[in-house]
């Protein structure tokens, strides 16, 4: 698509929840002011993933993963939890107090309610908390909402509706550099130039900023990568948590390595996915507010996080390679696989996987995940199924479903003040795309913060 001016005051190049926050706050304050939003997926009208729709048995390899990718970004088809907290979702309060923080969270979180997001939240329970204690689990706590994928995208559509009405919006375009001296953008559609530039671009553009920001000699910090797999069981087996506090964010500190392996993105009664992001294929997970759409499942990611010292400076592209070995075996798939295979060191295979209790939601490979899965990581994913097992009886039964891999790669952090880039004055960085924040209630909240600094000048 071609823009229809040549000049802008303001552009934001990605379309997820931090860059049309930032897009909705300014043209709402100072409607005189032109703005320009580029985003490289398709409109949200327009995602649409074969697999979901079930128009595939199998990834389709599309051009634009309409999963990660599009309009409202990888949030428009999460779940939609939103929290309500500075206790974890992001790095912001290294750069802001947390007061500001928590500030922009409640205002973004207006901002969706007008829109149509839920008001109902979720509060901590000192009493589940406890229980974790005892077993040396450590939850962690904040209020939360659950918006809901199919909620969250009708509140999204809505709000990119109202966005479109005072922002020119580009989709199916593709920022392929950016000159920081003299601000032209150039894409797929154009070149055009702009007095302010906002990097939005969320995971799935993450490589592309990382990429561009080593050409222009900006040094990049990384950041912690998460590996592991989704875990599938009865929804029974978790309902005394998420029925109280609805995701239980657990970490575990494994006694074999002290590594810290992390229990969270719960999906209650939902649904294990599928994402392409760059051409490799991981999974996550869906959970419906609409009743029909609930399945007997509940979902969640159990990641072990690493840390690389020096030399070792690309965790992004390690963890991408685990996953592709996955791709490998599986075909170009991902991996299933039942608990109770996995501790007799035997591959799940269909007469297997058919024989489990817990009946898949996802139609993938059943295989073996110790032959792309490092050591180390399977071994604390074991160990912390096991903690959890003590507060959750029937987290390690046998028919427990592990669908691998899962990644969770924090974006190399650029170096900047305040949000703008080392040696590129008026260009700026905000979200999961730069590594600030990692959920949506703070990359939605970064986006607020990032608008109201440029309207002050």
């Amino acid at each position: 698509m071609k823009s229809r001016r040549s000049k802008y005051d303001v552009a934001i190049i990605g379309g997820g929840i931090s860059g049309l926050m930032a897009a909705y706050r300014l043209a709402e304050k100072k409607p005189s002011m032109q703005i320009l939003l580029i985003e490289k997926g398709s409109s949200i009208e327009s995602r649409r993933c074969p697999m979901i729709a079930k128009d595939a048995g199998a990834c389709a390899h599309c051009k634009h993963c309409a999963v990660m990718e599009g309009m409202a970004g990888a949030g428009a088809f999460s779940d939609g939890k939103y929290v309500i907290s500075t206790e974890y979702g992001g790095w912001l309060t290294e750069f802001l107090p947390r007061e500001t923080v928590l500030e922009y969270i409640e205002l973004a979180d207006s901002t969706l309610v007008g829109f149509g997001a839920t008001e109902e939240r979720y509060f901590p329970d000192d009493e589940l908390k406890k229980l974790c204690l005892k077993h040396d689990l450590h939850m962690q706590q904040a209020a939360l909402k659950h918006l809901g994928t199919d909620s969250n995208y009708e509140t999204m559509k809505k709000m990119i509706a109202a966005v479109a009405g005072r922002v020119e919006i580009l989709t199916q375009t593709e920022v392929t550099d950016v000159d920081k001296g003299t601000h032209t953008l150039y894409t797929s559609g154009g070149e055009m130039i702009a007095d302010t530039i906002i990097y939005a671009v969320g995971r799935s553009g993450s490589r592309a900023f990382s990429g561009w920001c080593k050409k222009n000699g900006i040094q990049m910090t990384s950041n912690q990568v998460d590996i592991g797999v989704r875990v599938e069981l009865p929804a029974i087996v978790w309902d005394h948590f998420s029925n109280k506090i609805y995701e239980p964010k657990i970490w575990y500190r494994s006694k074999q390595y002290g590594d810290v392996t992390r229990m969270f993105c719960f999906n209650e009664r939902g649904s294990v996915v599928m994402e392409n992001t760059g051409g490799v294929l991981t999974v996550n997970g869906h959970s419906y507010k609409g009743k029909d759409k609930k399945t007997e499942n509940s979902n969640f990611a159990l990641l072990s996080t690493i840390h690389f010292t020096q030399p070792f400076k690309d965790p992004i592209e390690y963890a991408r390679y685990v996953a592709s070995l996955a791709n490998l075996i599986s075909g170009g798939s991902v991996l299933v696989q039942r608990l109770g295979d996995l501790e007799a060191g035997r591959r799940s295979n269909p007469v297997r996987l058919k024989q489990a209790t817990t009946r898949p939601t996802l139609c993938v490979v059943p295989g073996d995940l110790s032959l792309c899965m490092p050591k180390r990581q399977l071994d604390n994913i074991l160990e912390t199924l096991h903690a959890l097992e003590t507060v959750a009886p029937g987290t390690a039964n046998h028919d427990t479903l592990l669908y691998g891999i899962e990644c969770k790669y924090y974006s190399a952090r650029p170096a900047a003040v305040d949000f703008e880039l080392e040696g590129c004055k008026g260009i700026y960085a905000i979200g999961d795309g730069a590594g600030f924040t990692r959920s949506l209630s703070h990359a939605a909240a970064h986006g607020l913060y990032m608008a109201d600094k440029i309207l002050k000048g």
